[in-house]
């Protein structure tokens, strides 16, 4: 009686045990606190356990059997593979190696990737509006994430969180998904989703580089001839300005005829709905603008004429003066006046577009001819003829095709414009002059002292105006010409009206007719450009220009309807040529490794797997089987 209580006493001894462990465990997770009533049930549990174990291998000394010996083992075994994957798992969180073993590192950022994120300073989130999560645009994501603590990105669903999905201006979630970059107050469209396009590295990178950097897109509207006003107000585009602000635009009204040069900090000039014609003062402006190098967005109306015709003809664009109308019925509470637009260009301006509408109330079409350097892609067409052309008559309600006067549709009503720089060359300097270049000894006078010979009121009495054999006798000739003259001398020699003695002149005889023009005192204008004209950033590479035969569409009654505001900002977004690839990345794309077998090879292939191949381990099998038998 007394050895089964002692057996009873310690089955009950041992259950204790696990029980103070299990109550200590759960009040500090349930706590979240591991104070001293935890510990003292974790250890008096752990204690009871070591005493009974100690007691029982006392009593029946079962410690030394071989089967307890093998079952501890065993546990010390499992507990040692556990705490080793436990082990494991923690320093693959902490510290992570990840190897790419695919040919061409698809699954791997690239190298300018890695060191824009790793070199972030700020934190920077990438927020993506789709219904589905994508698992290759989540790995991508992924690989920011682990190069730096300030990237992070976050998977919204448009339809459950609305509010969310408005402030960032998505539109359209039901079909396509969108993906915005935020970093402190700069949002910025990274990429619209689709079933066929996914995110890119190339695009996340150059708009990561883009919102991180301090510079702010400039963007000046041109005033002064009856354009849209830019501040708020009834008919004014007040609300395509502030979205060009949410957009990291900032805006400026521009004057010409006050200033008769367009701003070096000028990413896009926009003219929006002129009413009067420019100075030709203004259109050179905005030409010599074009030239080096800028961008600009012209929406010129109908029945106005801003004279700037000779501008656009270097670029092979001419307006109509006649009205496109579209009498198809479908925008019928518009009116025939105001052409509905479903086909678009294939252009970074339109590509995401699709069937989509946008609208332009009184449009004027363009007609667009080749020009040598110039690429042209038209961005909206109207309808078809019958359902639209381009009308003669303005003042005939009863609007009427007239094959004599009017233009069957399609027509363009905007078109995107790019033409290629000449690469900037710098004049080697030669030693010997040319007729028509002046060499350093000579009393040639470069673009430079011109300017500062500009001041003399008239030749000096002693040096010869005319190409005569005669020297001056106040000018001792030298018995051996410098090979080159001094900027020093030629400084000092500026303001000299007559050749000092201690100067010594050219030893030539004669002086030719073109040197003479250029040592004339007229005043003449310098070639070069000063280096307040030149912009500190990288020279352009190209100019781009937008022209749109309406410009009523971005005020502010129709600016939020269907894809008007989108034609104008995805206007200015790509003139500020920020749709370019600013880090050289190339897009990785796996290697085609598939064999093109013939006709005759995959008949053998599927002859030999189906048959030959079942047959021959078949036929091995009964050899097995006779030799056993």
């Amino acid at each position: 009686m007394k050895i089964i209580q002692q057996k009873q006493l310690g089955k009950y001894l041992f259950w204790l045990g696990p029980f103070l462990i299990v109550a200590g465990l759960t009040s500090g997770l349930v706590s979240d606190t591991w104070g001293t009533i935890t510990l003292v049930l974790l250890i008096s549990g752990i204690v009871i356990i070591g005493l009974w174990l100690g007691w029982q291998s006392q009593r029946s000394h079962w410690w030394k059997r071989r089967s307890t010996q093998a079952g501890t083992n065993a546990i010390v075994a499992t507990l040692a593979v556990l705490v080793i994957l436990g082990l494991i798992n923690f320093l693959g969180s902490r510290y992570q190696v990840r190897a790419d073993l695919t040919e061409a590192q698809l699954f791997t950022l690239s190298p300018q990737s890695q060191q824009l994120v790793q070199n972030l300073q700020q934190p920077v989130k990438v927020w993506v509006f789709d219904v589905i999560q994508n698992p290759q645009d989540q790995q991508i994501l992924e690989n920011y994430r682990r190069k730096s603590t300030n990237f992070e990105f976050e998977y919204i669903n448009p339809q459950s969180r609305p509010g969310l999905a408005e402030k960032f201006g998505v539109k359209n979630y039901g079909d396509y998904g969108q993906v915005y970059l935020e970093s402190g107050n700069r949002r910025q469209l990274v990429q619209t989703l689709s079933v066929n396009e996914r995110l890119s590295e190339i695009r996340l990178t150059n708009r990561l580089q883009q919102i991180i950097s301090d510079r702010t897109a400039k963007v000046y509207f041109l005033q002064g001839h009856g354009e849209h006003p830019i501040t708020a107000g009834e008919g004014t585009i007040s609300q395509a300005v502030q979205a060009l602000s949410d957009k990291n635009y900032n805006s400026s009204p521009l004057n010409l005829v006050e200033n008769a040069k367009v701003p070096d900090d000028a990413d896009v000039v926009v003219l929006a709905g002129p009413k009067r014609g420019l100075f030709d003062a203004e259109v050179k402006a905005l030409q010599d603008y074009l030239n080096r190098g800028g961008n600009a967005l012209l929406m010129i109306d109908p029945s106005t004429n801003p004279n700037i015709n000779s501008l656009l003809q270097e670029w092979g664009v001419r307006l109509d003066d006649r009205l496109a109308v579209d009498v198809s019925g479908t925008g019928a509470q518009l009116g025939p006046a105001a052409p509905i637009v479903t086909d678009y260009g294939q252009h970074p301006i339109t590509k995401e577009f699709g069937n989509n509408i946008s609208f332009y109330p009184l449009a004027r079409p363009l007609e667009i001819t080749p020009v040598a350097g110039v690429e042209s892609t038209p961005l909206l067409k109207t309808k078809a003829y019958p359902d639209s052309w381009a009308e003669s008559d303005l003042q005939n309600e009863n609007l009427q095709f007239n094959p004599e006067k009017d233009l069957k549709g399609p027509l363009t009503l905007g078109v995107a414009l790019t033409r290629k720089l000449p690469a900037p060359s710098s004049p080697t300097p030669s030693p010997n002059a040319s007729p028509t270049t002046p060499a350093s000894p000579t009393p040639t006078a470069s673009p430079t002292n011109q300017t500062q010979l500009s001041p003399i009121p008239s030749p000096s009495p002693t040096t010869p105006a005319n190409p005569t054999p005669t020297i001056s006798p106040t000018t001792p000739a030298s018995p051996t010409p410098s090979p080159t003259a001094s900027p020093t001398n030629q400084t000092q020699a500026s303001p000299i009206p007559s050749p000092s003695p201690t100067t010594p002149a050219n030893p030539t005889p004669t002086i030719s007719p073109t040197n003479q023009s250029q040592a004339s005192p007229i005043p003449s204008p310098s070639p070069t450009t000063t280096p307040s004209e030149q912009k500190p950033e990288k020279p352009a590479t190209e100019s781009r220009l937008v022209v749109i035969g309406n410009s009523d569409f971005i005020t502010n009654a129709i600016f939020e309807q269907q894809l008007n505001g989108d034609v104008f900002l995805n206007s200015v977004t790509w003139l500020s040529q920020q749709d370019q690839q600013l880090l050289s990345i190339r897009p990785k794309e796996p290697r085609n490794r598939r064999m093109n077998l013939s006709t005759l090879q995959a008949n053998v292939l599927t002859l030999s797997s189906l048959f030959v191949l079942p047959l021959l381990g078949l036929v091995t099998a009964a050899i097995i089987w006779w030799k056993r038998r």
